[in-house]
């Protein structure tokens, strides 16, 4: 099996002009250095959405979405990583080039393929055997007739029947070639203890789950029997390829109406989605039954902010779904609640309305979760004050997640006008909680952030009873919690100085600004990347917030990978337009000179203009390369972070640039980046310090000998910062002419 190898990620990236790109969505005109337009991911009114030719990036300063070719192309169109690089290899012309794959890859790749594979010709049997089969006919297509589902729909949900047989499937997967190890690694089939196989959906109708890109990852099947002993649902067990948590029904088939109309609509059951997709309300997708996850939001926000949820009027359970209410909360979304008329679920509603009716009824009777919460919290409350104490606190607990505080403010004075309690008291314990929410947020971060302790650094001691976590990003790598790497108690204290270091890396990682020294002597280029590596490995400095050090050990691996092949196709490239623009200016000076001598001197100049453009956009080159990399990295943490650390945030105003020279940011690169090192090191001794009074206040005062030993050891650091107190105001390398 082979994957595009990252000679020909280099070539995309580096023939892709951002500018061109937008320009295929977006009309835009050119202010200044930048170009604006109408931002894509939101209904803009005003040109907020820049897109920079040299930096390779977008940005809207209203929504904040953006970021390089491939983020674009893959939050607009809604596109994988790979899917997004051939779309612009299709674009420049560029042929696409794979490598071999280790065989671990190969491994992992092929199993997850046959799954896919044995997952799509499932799909495809219970579709026949719906339509094919006496069976299917009489039981599955009658009862999807029965609750009205159309022709249409039933092929846009690719909706089946599973026969009424111990292994009817088994046996035509089998026949079909199919491996029985991914029959049941998929869980479509499973094995009693005395050797027989077993379909899992026997005489059951079946729903296909889609992923985002349209894969089938599992089913779902509902039983027609009236047998009280038989599960009503049977689904698919978690597997390799399936995670219930990061599925949402419909989700596929309804992506492009929720971006499109700006909202997702939440519902119950596979039914719900269908009856409301064939009545035309297509932006519409299910939990499946279970209370929303972490997960699942986060795929609803890529396509919208703004989410109603429909339940119906009697359906049990309301109150523990109150929890997907508190999620969606947390992550900033706009969220409106809906309770149908009793006696009605979507699927009935949608049924015998028309579209027009259903939007219009969603417009009118949808609420806002806190009149949605006090409805239901309070009905039965009556005029017990612990009861009503009791919901009117879970209320404003709830508000109190709303990361906003505007948002926060207006949530508070609705409450106070719906629950007749002063503002002032509910803003009080709204804070309260809030505080108490930012303190768990922060325990939980450094939780979950390992460290590599500072020499001389006790580490903290494990929790009693702790497990080990394994956050997997998407280009495989993995950053790992144990027990034996606990969460630095000063991990978000030291985030601004990483994330300071890390944006030069970001910014100018491969770019050459000072000399070092080789194994022989030489002077040797030096590039930020490097001068940065050197200073942390030489003092044993490992960041302490684990997603920056995963962005560090990626931006390590990119600058290394490619990067000479990429240097060279890029000298030969400029070699050529030098020799072009020579060989023209040429031809101009020789038709407007008059004499030998000014012939001479003209092209002289000439050339040393040109070779000064050759250099500077070499320079150019080695700046833009690590951020284009990164800004387009398949790993999501880091395309994020390399996204928001590349971005200009100010622009210098053409008052201060229009009479002097103003030197750039690259040009201070000198004084900035010892700056940086030395701050990360003396926010690292402030750390060490803090610890060694903590350590002073609890030694028994008459232990003069460990009182003492731990006031030298603060002297020592003392002394050590003050020094360092020095270099940071000084200027320490010379950058390279």
């Amino acid at each position: 099996m082979k994957k595009i190898n990252s000679a020909t990620v280099q070539r995309i990236l580096d023939a892709t002009d951002i500018v061109e790109v937008v320009s295929d969505f977006v009309s835009l005109k050119r202010k200044g250095a930048n170009y604006w337009g109408l931002c894509p991911f939101h209904n803009d009114r005003s040109p907020s959405f820049s897109v920079s030719k040299s930096r390779g990036l977008c940005k809207c300063f209203s929504c904040g979405e953006g970021g390089s070719a491939v983020g674009f192309l893959m939050k607009l169109e809604h596109l994988g990583y790979y899917d997004a690089l051939r779309y612009l290899a299709r674009k420049y012309n560029i042929e696409v080039e794979e490598r071999e794959m280790t065989p671990e890859e190969e491994r992992k790749e092929a199993a997850r393929d046959n799954m896919f594979a044995v997952n799509e010709f499932a799909m495809r049997h219970f579709e026949k055997t719906l339509t094919a089969t006496d069976e299917g006919r009489d039981v599955g297509l009658s009862y999807f007739r029965h609750r009205g589902i159309n022709e249409q729909m039933l092929e846009k949900f690719h909706l089946g029947y599973a026969l009424d047989g111990r292994d009817n499937l088994y046996r035509t997967a089998l026949e079909r070639g199919y491996s029985e190890e991914y029959l049941m690694s998929t869980g479509l089939c499973t094995r009693t203890d005395d050797g027989r196989v077993y379909d899992r959906f026997r005489g059951r109708v079946i729903y296909p789950i889609h992923t985002l890109s349209g894969k089938v990852v599992a089913f779902g099947g509902r039983t027609l029997r009236s047998d009280k002993t038989m599960a009503k649902y049977v689904n698919s067990p978690e597997s390799d390829i399936y995670s219930k948590r990061r599925e949402l029904y419909g989700m596929f088939q309804a992506k492009q109406a929720i971006a499109k109309a700006g909202k997702c609509i939440i519902v119950e059951g596979y039914m719900d989605v269908i009856s409301m997709h064939q009545s035309g309300i297509c932006n519409v997708v299910a939990s499946s039954g279970t209370a929303l996850t972490v997960e699942q939001v986060r795929i609803i926000k890529r396509f919208t902010n703004d989410v109603t949820l429909i339940y119906d009027a009697d359906a049990a359970g309301i109150k523990a779904s109150l929890r997907g209410i508190e999620l969606l909360l947390q992550d900033g979304m706009d969220i409106k609640v809906l309770l149908l008329p009793p006696g009605e679920d979507p699927d009935s509603f949608a049924q015998s309305h028309s579209s027009t009716e259903v939007e219009e009824f969603i417009k009118a009777n949808e609420t806002d979760f806190i009149t949605f919460m006090a409805r239901i919290l309070l009905d039965g409350a009556g005029d017990d004050p612990t009861r009503r104490a009791n919901a009117i606190t879970r209320i404003v607990r709830t508000i109190a997640l709303i990361p906003n505080e505007i948002t926060r403010s207006v949530y508070v004075q609705e409450c106070s006008r719906i629950l007749f309690i002063s503002e002032d008291v509910l803003q009080r314990q709204v804070g309260k909680f809030y505080n108490e929410f930012a303190l768990k947020s922060r325990e939980e971060r450094q939780r979950e952030e390992s460290f590599t302790a500072y020499p001389d650094t006790p580490a903290a001691p494990a929790e009693e009873g702790g497990q080990g976590e394994n956050a997997t990003g998407s280009d495989g790598s993995t950053a790992t919690a144990t027990d034996a790497t606990p969460a630095h108690p000063y991990a978000r204290f030291m985030r601004q100085y990483e994330m300071a270091l890390m944006q030069l890396v970001a910014r100018y990682g491969n770019f050459a600004f000072a000399e070092g020294i080789d194994e022989e002597g030489n002077a040797v280029p030096m590039t930020v990347l490097e001068y940065i590596d050197s200073e942390l490995q030489g003092d044993s400095i490992e960041l302490t917030n684990a997603d920056l050090r995963h962005f560090l050990d990626t931006a390590r691996r990119l600058s290394i990978d490619g990067w000479e092949e990429g240097y060279a196709r890029e000298q030969q490239r400029l070699a050529q337009v030098r020799t072009e623009a020579f060989q023209a200016g040429v031809e101009e000076i020789r038709s407007k000179a008059t004499d030998l001598g000014s012939i001479t001197a003209m092209e002289r100049a000439l050339n040393e203009r040109i070779d000064a453009e050759y250099a500077s956009a070499l320079e150019d080159y080695s700046e833009e390369y690590l951020s284009r990399r990164l800004c387009s990295s398949p790993d999501d943490v880091v395309r994020n972070l390399a996204t928001e650390m590349v971005m200009e945030r100010h622009v210098l105003s053409k008052v201060h640039t229009k009479y002097a020279h103003i030197d750039t940011e690259r040009d201070l690169l000198g004084d900035l980046v010892p700056r940086a090192i030395h701050e990360l090191k003396d926010a690292i001794l402030e750390t060490r310090i803090r610890d060694a009074r903590s350590r002073l206040a609890q030694c028994p005062q008459d232990n003069f000998e460990a009182v003492f030993a731990v006031m030298r050891e603060l002297k020592d650091l003392e002394t050590l910062r003050s020094s360092l107190a020095k270099l940071i105001g000084d200027r320490v390398i010379a950058p390279r002419k």
